[in-house]
């Protein structure tokens, strides 16, 4: 009868035993999978932040050419009146690279002068009222799916001494 409880207690022990190990394999493979499944949606959010920016050296090549355009629109400005569909061009353009994702930056002469979000090319003499203060935008700055593609170059103006 001893032989019989000991068997007894001895199958009690290895089934307690064997149902800890199968809850600690459980565990380990629910902790498994749910890391695979975290790790794949990084994965996949990386994924979408490389093909958001993908093209951005593209679209920076086509900004340089856009200030070329605008620069090229305002000679002519000056010396006479534009056809209108040179506008049109430069806004299907400017449509164009908004539907990628580029913003512009606004940038307006009296706004207060931000590091931050400005680079500042040159000063130029004013009053106290205008000190730190943006006096000319030289090179228009865009986002790109609103990170910085490239900051806004301006004048600032600084207090005569």
């Amino acid at each position: 009868m001893a032989d019989k409880d000991q068997k007894e207690t001895e199958g009690t022990q290895n089934i307690e035993k064997l149902s800890k190990e199968r809850d600690d394999f459980l565990a380990g493979w629910q902790r498994a999978k749910a890391d695979l499944i975290n790790y794949k949606k990084d994965e996949l959010k990386r994924l979408e932040e490389v093909a958001r920016f993908a093209n951005a050296e593209i679209i920076f090549d086509i900004i340089r050419v856009l200030d070329s355009f605008e620069l090229g629109l305002t000679a002519m400005e000056k010396l006479g009146k534009v056809d209108k569909g040179v506008y049109l061009i430069k806004g299907q353009l400017e449509d164009a690279l908004r539907k990628y994702g580029l913003e512009r930056v606004e940038v307006k002469e009296g706004d207060e002068f931000d590091p931050n979000l400005q680079e500042a090319i040159a000063s130029i003499d004013g009053n106290v009222s205008q000190d730190n203060r943006i006096a000319e935008e030289v090179e228009r700055g865009y986002t790109l799916h609103g990170r910085t593609l490239r900051v806004p170059k301006v004048k600032v103006y600084k207090k005569k001494t």
